[in-house]
């Protein structure tokens, strides 16, 4: 039996450290590494047993070729000679024909490693296609902290340890970050208290002393409420205030005018007893700390909200405190030299960009069509807006789409080649948080399965069939990995620098000092921007749709985003649940168990539904994006989500939605069976 070291690839901010046994070449346990700073020696459910992902039986193991209609996964082997080949050659006619502007690369964070992540950029700025914006996460959420906050590093997560007033603010931290409740727990047990404010009760709030429901996307507002009573009633922290902020005069007579807790009660359904509470709660903490999730961001008004929360710790001096401040996103990155793997230099010239958020517009766009989709570690028929849009244009016979996956997805099954993808376990890569201060570099420790290649490793063979004879492409991953992690060297003691190149997960020791040190222009925190277009925080209200329920596709703890989906003992006997209110089910006729639509303009999609207290009326909840595969209808959630972007940071609008609910079948007349 030997012991390896790795990390967990996927898109969570807590970037774990694993230990993983071996036994005669194959992978027998993973466990958590208790040597991570942050992670320290747990892991989430999911990670718990990646070695069953790893040998799932529905893993890709060999290159397929399209034989039957685009959608319906029918394919036959081929070999991986046979593959490249048939790639360049359809790329060069496109070439030829249209121009390589009309080849899309469409890949997110199905990996987090710098490395396998990002030099696929490479190979596609050097070939001339279109660029992608990747901003379907939440890129409105740095915009909003950016406009106050600047480049200012952020807090260390484990100072929450310290605070004796937590605030897990639009967070479902048990689903997304739950190695950060660690430290939370460490506050309660010295006698901090716990608020969570979100648009429903999910499993975070069992965590929390109290629950705040907040209609969706006006946490903004709940914000300007909070400042009010803290000015009102003189529990601001003015001596900070005066030293430490541009602008807080213009925002303070802002906030008195026009966010009185009455007016902002009528915005937030939060009453204004409660809004009270948690500002005077607030505001009389010896060092009050907020968590701030990325659902809140993922609205029309997401920047703006994002912004106006990110003013509340300056309010109550928060930032001058042991266990005080906000924590949005750590931006370890920087320590980290992306540049070298992305090589923008080898754009002949600024080509199209396409925003992802927008892909089913872009796919359908017969003025500047394009004949050519990439796929490789994301899923857009799953997790893209307006799934009907992408579905259709997946569909187009003319569209020469290439997916480089683990797994038959719902993407997979419209490819006209499939090629199979290592996991993290296969590949080496190096790796940084964007919850925490970690690092890590991870080597294999077994080999590919089947066929499987890394997106390296493929980019390689690609870029070899398209003529390309640049020296970047003859490099090995672990050289690429070198080089990344060459400018950590200045941020990371002598014996850091050794610990993080032998495999260990090291952290980025930012001195505690550094929150007080504004990164701003004004070298203050910017209540008042004049450089933004509008100068001051306040409340915009979300866009919304025609509906009667607002609609929150949540975090699943069993997945993420549309992984795991492989993994059947990770199911429970119903997926796809749409939660809604029980008076609100009573007022439509509606009981546990039946399968309900919802629906809007862009689709509809089936749901069995559940009843529950916990949802506020007037919402409906569901949790996870799963494969087609599971669910009850012809349709998943994103069926249903808009391609809108975000005011600032063209992020998606995944919660700013809409829908109608009405029965599909009666709880009697229900002969489908949940599973």
């Amino acid at each position: 039996m030997e012991t390896f070291r790795s990390v967990c690839p996927y898109d969570c901010p807590d970037t774990c450290g694993l230990l993983i046994e071996v036994d005669k070449g194959k992978v027998v346990k993973v466990k958590g590494d208790p040597m991570h700073p942050f992670t320290r020696g747990t892991l989430c459910p999911k990670m718990a047993h990646y070695e069953k992902t790893v040998y799932s039986p529905l893993r890709l193991k060999t290159p397929l070729l399209r034989t039957g209609k685009k959608g319906n996964g029918v394919f036959r082997p081929i070999s991986w000679q046979e593959a490249i080949r048939r790639i360049a050659e359809q790329w060069k006619e496109i070439i030829g024909k249209q121009g390589a502007e009309t080849i899309l690369p469409y890949s997110y964070a199905g990996t987090m490693g710098i490395v396998q992540r990002h030099t696929g950029q490479a190979f596609f700025h050097r070939l001339g296609a279109a660029r992608l914006d990747r901003t379907i996460c939440a890129p409105a959420k740095g915009c909003g902290w950016e406009s106050v906050m600047g480049n200012t590093l952020s807090i260390r997560p484990q100072e929450c340890a310290e605070s004796d007033f937590i605030i897990l603010w639009g967070i479902h931290a048990v689903a997304t970050n739950i190695h950060f409740l660690q430290d939370v727990r460490k506050a309660q047990a010295k006698g901090g208290r716990v608020w969570v404010i979100d648009t429903y009760e999910n499993l975070t709030a069992k965590n929390a002393d109290r629950f705040i429901a907040v209609r969706p996307g006006t946490d903004g507002a709940l914000a300007l409420g909070m400042m009010h009573v803290i000015l009102k009633e003189n529990l601001a922290d003015k001596a900070f205030l005066a030293e430490y902020t541009a602008g807080y005069e213009k925002l303070a007579k802002l906030v008195l005018a026009e966010y009185a807790p009455e007016q902002v009660a009528e915005i937030t359904g939060v009453s204004v007893k409660i809004i009270e509470e948690v500002a005077r709660a607030y505001a009389l903490a010896k060092a009050p700390f907020i968590r701030l999730g990325s659902g809140l961001s993922r609205y029309t008004n997401g920047a703006m909200t994002v912004r106006t929360i990110v003013c509340l710790p300056a309010f109550v001096g928060a930032w001058k405190k042991r266990g005080g401040g906000l924590l949005a996103s750590v931006p370890t990155s920087r320590i980290l030299d992306k540049k070298v793997v992305v090589r923008e230099d080898f754009l002949p010239y600024p080509t199209r960009r396409i925003n992802m958020v927008r892909l089913g517009d872009a796919l359908l766009d017969a003025k500047q069509p394009l004949y050519s989709l990439y796929v490789y570690h994301s899923n857009p028929a799953a997790v893209a807006p307006d799934q009907n849009k992408v579905l259709e244009g997946l569909k187009r016979e003319d569209l020469f789409t290439v997916v480089h996956e683990r797994f038959m997805t719902d993407t997979a099954k419209y490819a006209d080649i499939v090629l199979p993808a290592v996991t993290s376990l296969e590949q080496s890569d190096v790796y940084c948080a964007y919850g925490n201060y970690g690092l890590q570099q991870a080597k294999p420790v077994l080999p590919s399965q089947g066929e499987a290649k890394s997106n390296w490793e493929v980019f390689q063979l690609l870029a070899k069939a398209m003529g390309m004879e640049d020296q970047f492409f003859t490099l090995s991953a672990d050289a690429l990995v070198s080089l990344v992690s060459e400018k950590a060297r200045d941020f990371l003691t002598e014996r850091q620098w050794e610990e993080f190149t032998a495999g260990k997960p090291v952290e980025w020791l930012v001195d505690a000092r550094a929150k007080m040190k504004f990164c701003t222009p004004s070298g203050k925190i910017e209540l008042y921007n004049p450089a933004e277009e509008e100068t001051l925080p306040h409340y915009i209200p979300p866009h919304g749709d025609k509906g009667d329920f607002w609609f929150i596709n949540a975090p699943d703890p069993r997945l993420l985003n549309s992984s795991f989906n492989e993994r059947a003992e990770l199911q429970r006997t119903q997926n796809m649940k749409l939660l809604m209110h029980a008076e609100d089910a009573q007022a439509l006729s509606l009981q546990e168990g039946d399968l309900v639509t919802a629906w809007n303009d862009r689709g509809e999609v089936r749901f069995w539904l559940e009843c529950s207290f916990k949802i506020p009326h007037g919402v409906v909840v569901t949790e996870g994006v799963w494969w087609l595969s599971h669910a009850p209808g012809n349709r998943s959630v994103n069926a249903l989500t808009s391609q809108r972007i975000t005011d600032k940071g063209a992020g998606s609008t995944f919660y700013d939605v809409r829908v109608y609910v009405k029965k599909t079948l009666t709880h009697e007349e229900n002969s489908i069976q949940p599973g």
